[in-house]
């Protein structure tokens, strides 16, 4: 969701039975498996809309039996309603405190930012949160890094959004939460549609699965090995579900 710049190249634009996707490309795998992923481009999706429907007006023209898809975590969040607005979240102390001493996140929005800070409070609890903090501005110095996160826990480290450089308004005053169920919403996806799907939160540093549907064909790392360069992109590309095409 950052604004930075988008790898959807006009040499990579297909149009199939209507769907505009960006062809990826295909990767091997550690095993020596292959894959094509294609990048499906959908419109902006919003808060409450259907993730079926969306399988369904974007995915299946396209779908081929054996096919496999990666679900964007943010989309489902915005789907499922699991989001918040700065209107919904108001700083405090220890927001404020906090934020000015927490280290700044290139790739999004971090701590720094006191409506994330305050988001976090929210979820975990003030005494967590300063814990956390605290050992973060200890251990930080030693080239210890990810604890404030692991300590939070309750997947604070998916919290995207209130993000000034982000592609695309909305993002700028709304959060994401990733969802806490990920398996039941891939099962009930799969139901729905007929396609197996995983639910994945990635971004160019770390591709984070965050759960599969019951009886996914690919293991955890032949889905690490297809979605490994990142093929939804960072920026405004609009490419949130990756079919991937085991070869």
């Amino acid at each position: 969701m950052s604004g930075t710049e988008s790898r959807n190249a006009e040499s990579q634009r297909r149009v199939v039975n209507g769907v505009e996707y960006f062809d990826r490309g295909t990767v091997e795998g550690r095993n020596g498996r292959k894959y094509d992923r294609y990048a499906i481009h959908t419109r902006f999706v919003e808060v409450g809309e259907d993730q079926a429907e969306l399988v369904r007006e974007y995915v299946l023209p396209i779908y081929q039996e054996g096919d496999v898809l990666a679900f964007g975590a943010k989309v489902m969040a915005m789907c499922t309603g699991n989001v918040r607005t700065k209107e919904q979240v108001h700083p405090g102390f220890w927001a404020k405190t906090l934020s000015r001493h927490a280290g700044e996140n290139h790739t999004g929005i971090g701590m720094h930012e006191p409506y994330k800070m305050q988001l976090t409070i929210d979820l975990c609890g003030a005494p967590r949160v300063v814990f956390a903090s605290a050992v973060s501005a200890v251990t930080r110095p030693l080239g210890i890094h990810g604890l404030f996160y692991r300590i939070c826990g309750k997947g604070v480290a998916g919290i995207d959004g209130f993000y000034y450089r982000s592609a695309f308004e909305r993002y700028k005053d709304l959060a994401l939460i990733n969802n806490d169920n990920p398996v039941e919403l891939c099962d009930e996806l799969q139901k729905k549609t007929g396609v197996p799907v995983v639910l994945m939160d990635a971004n160019d540093i770390d591709q984070n699965m965050l759960g599969k549907g019951t009886g996914f064909p690919l293991t955890d790392e032949e889905i690490q090995d297809a979605m490994r360069d990142n093929p939804s992109g960072q920026g405004g590309e609009l490419t949130p579900l990756i079919l991937i095409r085991p070869l």
